[in-house]
């Protein structure tokens, strides 16, 4: 009998309660909370998040990737700490909220890396890329997001070539006393407080919060791993937990 993949999205948590999808959805958040998404990243985490990136693309340096696919690349920020740190041919950034990908460009220009990162409109789900075309496949912050989890991911899977590596960064639940109690605080009510002051989006940091605790947990998410087909999955817990920076080959 095949396997059937448990129902990740058995709780779907969007950012608004209209009746477009979730994709939809998730692009129209991001593209209005564009303009001050990298302030309040860096503002909300005190700075913890360009650690975080900086650790994702340590992981996968040793596999040398020469062509890298960066999904829901968002303003490139991840895009941006590879190409500076592993020096590749070729980064591809694809995200679905076009303002994240025009400030993204802007930050391209400024750092002369517009012929070695290019961001385009993409759909995670359905990569137009043919199969085995990249040597690494990143995310960070961005596999809650999907529409379908299991789609996605079988997607960087597919155009990722044997040998390959994937890094996903995301955010997790912290299990620690008292820094649970603390972190659900912050997180549920400190957070979105600000968010909604700062980015005039009612309802981003609240999704933020509800995202993360729907999210599947730390064996959940190996386990789907590695019925897609990834091989040697291994996970690390950041910051007390905080987030969770999953590495996997295919």
């Amino acid at each position: 009998m095949p396997f059937k993949f448990p129902n990740v999205n058995k709780k779907v948590v969007t950012p608004y309660s209209d009746q477009e999808s979730k994709k939809r959805q998730v692009a129209k958040m991001f593209d209005n909370i564009a303009p001050k998404y990298d302030f309040l990243n860096h503002f909300l985490s005190l700075g913890i998040d360009i650690s975080w990136r900086k650790k994702t693309i340590r992981e996968i340096a040793p596999y040398h990737p020469k062509h890298i696919l960066d999904v829901a690349t968002g303003t490139a920020d991840l895009a941006i700490e590879a190409a500076r740190t592993l020096k590749p041919e070729k980064i591809i950034g694809v995200d679905i909220a076009n303002e994240m990908l025009e400030i993204g460009r802007k930050k391209l220009g400024r750092r002369n890396l517009d012929s070695v990162i290019e961001l385009e409109t993409g759909d995670s789900e359905n990569l137009r890329f043919t199969d085995e075309t990249f040597d690494a496949v990143t995310v960070a912050f961005g596999v809650r997001n999907f529409e379908n989890l299991e789609a996605g991911l079988r997607e960087m899977h597919r155009v990722l070539r044997p040998g390959g590596v994937m890094a996903v960064l995301e955010f997790s639940t912290p299990t620690l006393f008292p820094f649970k109690q603390l972190y659900n605080f912050y997180f549920s009510t400190i957070l979105p407080f600000i968010g909604r002051v700062t980015s005039k989006d009612t309802r981003a940091y609240s999704y933020l919060y509800e995202s993360v605790q729907a999210f599947p947990d730390k064996g959940r998410f190996e386990s789907i791993l590695t019925k897609i087909g990834f091989k040697t999955v291994k996970s690390k817990a950041l910051t007390l937990g905080i987030c969770t920076l999953y590495v996997a080959e295919k």
